[in-house]
């Protein structure tokens, strides 16, 4: 039987998670990645580029459905319009979107903009490009995982003074949460632009790491630090929050509990 979802970025932290949620679902699951991990093998995983097209084709071959967690800090408006394009070609299949909360709330105007939330512009892009492609699609746009954060404490406590971003509040949310709805939206009709996803609290930067160093029993000083720019500015208001949208169950302190070490 052929597959039918093809999950793009299907090895990284979110994509593992809906790979692994359709496959309990009892659907038959194509991945596209860059590279071959390490002992991955089998017919399921296909090698491909979203920034050339390469390898697109015989991915895309008899899908009904695509999963796009691919994304990075630039050129996801190009990788959207090739994706698009094999889409189109391959007979117009449903195409999910993952995108962040922001994403058209956050201004990118000047170089400090770019330098420090570029991300959010990028995805904005990607957004209009599967828009305005003529398949059937979702987005889905979801605040930052914790996963994240949890990279960024570590790396910010092995400093003697932790600099914050003054007056950032965030709304992180639980990867796998997010993977579950990704799943019941591939699973669904198309429904252009989902509901935002979010998780249960908001959190000052300082609140962030404070639990994060509270809970591996760390002391650190930490200091505010002013950004310019408009993005900074609009995150401070609050342009990066979903109160709104479907909220996740799981708290920060939740996982950082689960997470020893």
């Amino acid at each position: 039987m052929a597959a039918s979802v093809l999950v793009v970025g299907g090895t990284g932290r979110l994509g593992r998670l809906v790979v692994a949620r359709l496959r309990e679902g009892g659907l038959e699951v194509r991945v596209l990645a860059r590279h071959r991990p390490a002992g991955a093998g089998g017919r399921e995983l296909m090698i491909g580029d979203l920034a050339t097209g390469e390898g697109l084709g015989p991915a895309l071959a008899g899908i009904t459905t695509i999963v796009n967690c691919a994304g990075s800090a630039k050129g996801d408006e190009q990788q959207a319009r090739n994706l698009v394009r094999a889409a189109v070609r391959a007979g117009a299949p449903h195409l999910v979107n993952i995108s962040v909360v922001g994403a058209d709330r956050v201004p990118i105007v000047s170089r400090v903009d770019r330098a420090m939330f570029g991300y959010f512009g990028a995805k904005l892009a990607a957004e209009r490009v599967v828009a305005d492609s003529g398949l059937p699609w979702t987005t889905l746009r979801a605040t930052q995982f914790y996963d994240a954060f949890l990279l960024v404490a570590r790396q910010m406590a092995r400093l003697p003074v932790v600099p914050l971003l003054g007056g950032a509040r965030f709304q992180p949310v639980d990867t796998a949460e997010v993977a579950g709805r990704v799943v019941e939206l591939a699973l669904g009709p198309a429904a252009g632009l989902a509901p935002e996803m979010a998780g249960p609290r908001v959190y000052g930067m300082d609140q962030l790491l404070r639990a994060y160093l509270h809970s591996r029993r760390l002391r650190r000083r930490l200091v505010r630090v002013p950004v310019p720019g408009r993005a900074a500015g609009a995150v401070r208001d609050g342009a990066i929050l979903a109160p709104e949208g479907t909220l996740g169950r799981r708290t920060w302190e939740e996982f950082l509990a689960d997470r020893p070490g």
